[in-house]
This record gives C-alpha cells, sequence and structure tokens, in this order.
C-alpha cells in the first residue's frame, strides 16, 4: 500500500466518503505524496506531452502576441509577465526568445511563475537558465503585486483543477463521492444518500434537462481561479491568455480521466501515480471571469488563433533549405498543434483584457 493510498483511506475513515475535487486534491497536491509535487511528468518518460513540448512554435508565438498586445496598450514601462503552471519552463523560455523581436518590451519585464512542486521549479531553472531575464517564483498568484500592467499566460492549468460530479437520480441531484472498499480494496464512487447545498451550483441550462444517470461537473476551483486573474486585469490592466481542452459549456457529461505513461488509465488504480484532469467548462469560465470584471474576448479554438498568429508561416520558414526530414517534422508538429483530429479543435483560447483596452490580436472577431 502507498503512502497515498493509506493516507486517503485514513482520512475516510475519519471524514467519511470524499468529494471528487477532494480525491483529485490529495492525489494531484498532496505536499508529500501528490502527484505533481513528486515528479517531472512531462514529456516522452513522462504521462503526458504539452503543446511547448511539442515545437517552439507554440511558445514563440504566444511570445509574438504578448509583445503586440503590450505595443496596442501603450508600451507601459512597468510589466509584470506571469505564467501559472509553468511545467518545464518551454514556453517561458520560448516566448521569451521571440519577445526580442520587438523594441523595448523584454526591458519592460519583470517575470514571475507561479509553482507550488519543487520538482517543477528546479526544471524550470535549468530551462530558463541564460534567458538574461530575472525570474521570481511564487506559490499563488495572490503573493505577486499587482500595481503593473499584467500579461498573463496559463497553458494545461485548469484540467487539472479539482471538480466535483453530481448525478440525476429519480429523487433528484446526488453529488458523487469518493470510498475505498475494503473488501475489494479499491476507490470507487458512491452516491451522497441525499441532496446538499452544492447542488445549487450546477448551472440552471442543464438542470431541467438531465435524465436520470447523467453527470454533472462543477469546477469552483477553476471558477474562483478564473475571478482571480479577471479581477487583477480589470484593475492593473493587460490581457490573460488561457489555453486548454474542453468545451464551450455548460453540458452534461462525465470527462473525469487519468493519464499514465501516455496512455488512459483507471483514476482510482494507485491514487498519485496518474494525471488526474477533466474537460474545461469554457462557458463557466467565461462566465466566471466577466464577474470579475474583465472583458471576455470571443472564445476561439487553438487551430484558429495559432493560424491568425501566423503557424503556417512560422512553419514554412523552419523549413526553409532543411532537409527533407527536418521539414516532416516541422509539419507533423505544426499538424498536430492545428489539426482538427489532433489538439486543434480540442484545446480552445479564452482571453481576457481590461474593459476599454484594443481588441486582442487574432480574437478579434
Amino acid at each position: 500500500m502507498s503512502a497515498l493510498t493509506d493516507h486517503l483511506i485514513r482520512r475516510m475513515a475519519v471524514e467519511g466518503p470524499l468529494t471528487l475535487a477532494d480525491y483529485m486534491g490529495d492525489c494531484l497536491s498532496h505536499p508529500d505524496f501528490g502527484y505533481y509535487p513528486t515528479r517531472d511528468p512531462i514529456g516522452a518518460q513522462g504521462d503526458f506531452t504539452t503543446s511547448p513540448e511539442i515545437s517552439q512554435m507554440f511558445g514563440e508565438l504566444i511570445g509574438l502576441w504578448l509583445a503586440e498586445v503590450w505595443r496596442l496598450n501603450g508600451e507601459p514601462k512597468k510589466t509584470r509577465l506571469i505564467e501559472i503552471g509553468p511545467g518545464r519552463g518551454v514556453l517561458m523560455r520560448d516566448l521569451l526568445r521571440a519577445a526580442r523581436m520587438m523594441p523595448g518590451f523584454p526591458d519592460a519585464l519583470s517575470i514571475h511563475l507561479v509553482e507550488t512542486s519543487p520538482v517543477l521549479r528546479n526544471k524550470q531553472q535549468q530551462t530558463l537558465e541564460g534567458t538574461n531575464h530575472s525570474i521570481t517564483w511564487h506559490d499563488r498568484l495572490s503573493d505577486i503585486p499587482d500595481d503593473g500592467f499584467t500579461l498573463l499566460v496559463t497553458n494545461e492549468l485548469f484540467d487539472a483543477l479539482p471538480i466535483r460530479q453530481f448525478q440525476m437520480t429519480s429523487e433528484g441531484w446526488r453529488e458523487r463521492l469518493v470510498i475505498h472498499n475494503p473488501a475489494e480494496d479499491n476507490f470507487g464512487f458512491v452516491l451522497a444518500p441525499g441532496p446538499g447545498p452544492a447542488e445549487t451550483l450546477i448551472p440552471k441550462a442543464i438542470r431541467s434537462k438531465a435524465k436520470p444517470g447523467e453527470v454533472s461537473e462543477i469546477a469552483p476551483m477553476g471558477w474562483a481561479m478564473a475571478r482571480n486573474i479577471a479581477e487583477r486585469i480589470a484593475t492593473s490592466g493587460g490581457a490573460a491568455l488561457i489555453i486548454d481542452y474542453g468545451y464551450d459549456g455548460p453540458a452534461l457529461g462525465d470527462t473525469f480521466q487519468a493519464l499514465r505513461a501516455h496512455e488512459f488509465a483507471d483514476p482510482f488504480a494507485d491514487p498519485g501515480e496518474a494525471d488526474l484532469t477533466a474537460h474545461v467548462d469554457f462557458g463557466s469560465l467565461a462566465q466566471a471571469a466577466a464577474g470579475g470584471g474583465a472583458a471576455v474576448a470571443p472564445m476561439s479554438t487553438q487551430r484558429d488563433f495559432l493560424q491568425a498568429l501566423g503557424i503556417e508561416m512560422r512553419a514554412a520558414s523552419l523549413m526553409h533549405q532543411k532537409p527533407e526530414e527536418q521539414k516532416k517534422a516541422v509539419a507533423a508538429q505544426r499538424d498536430r498543434l492545428i489539426d482538427p483530429d489532433e489538439m486543434g479543435t480540442l484545446f480552445k483560447v479564452l482571453a481576457l483584457h481590461q474593459p476599454g483596452a484594443p481588441p486582442l490580436p487574432g480574437l478579434e472577431r
């Protein structure tokens, strides 16, 4: 029995069944036994690969996007560039390289990374060594002063924030809770015996149409983070870019899943040894951001956004006068980022800006 499994069993013995959010929170973020604090999960040797790891084009285009937003807003001399959940630092490294193309932009920046994993902080330090920028690490977004123009980016963060699930029954909504079954020595779902106050958070748009057996997911932690980001943008000025996989909801459906060694796995097997995620409800996220006072740009797919930023031209530049094998590799990377059968349409782009500020590049419609 792993230390995290023992911890969960002991916790359930005291508290009873856990919400899915509590289970996910312990599995992913327990400071001693959790998934993220204890390993580098990204890349071929890990459990999943993110867009920045696929190709430099992703980070470079975002860097140019940030630089253009800065220019359109009057080139503020004091600008905080923030990334929440920076992975191994590859996105920040690539976007900073591209940012050098905008005169004055790199000199205006102070770099802030929000990361709680000691393992990933160490990876980020290695990746960003030699970027000629002073970088400050923080445990929380709230630790970063909001006294300057803000440019914030986060990629594949919201899918890993804990969710809660509810199932419609013949007697109404019941929360899906996690228990440990001693007889079979495994974890699984059980329905709460009665209604609870959290059910009021289920979006009204789907409450009335759900049929028995159907599942609704809510993400209070994600909503709170989106609102906090929006409040910062609305107050200090700037823009935020949120990229993740999900849907324009709200919608019914169970999207809770686990990834291990780049394959889907049982989310209740070997707690703390797999990445637990859920698809992001971008409609609810946008609503939470609007509640924080920010203006919400029209949502886009990753495909449309990267194409608007010029990924085709950047790919052609990288392929120019290169051997055929390298050309094929660049083309494959481009296609993985934007092909509808790959990441192109599953991944969405949500951007926020200060009300009254110029429209955001690539998201003007």
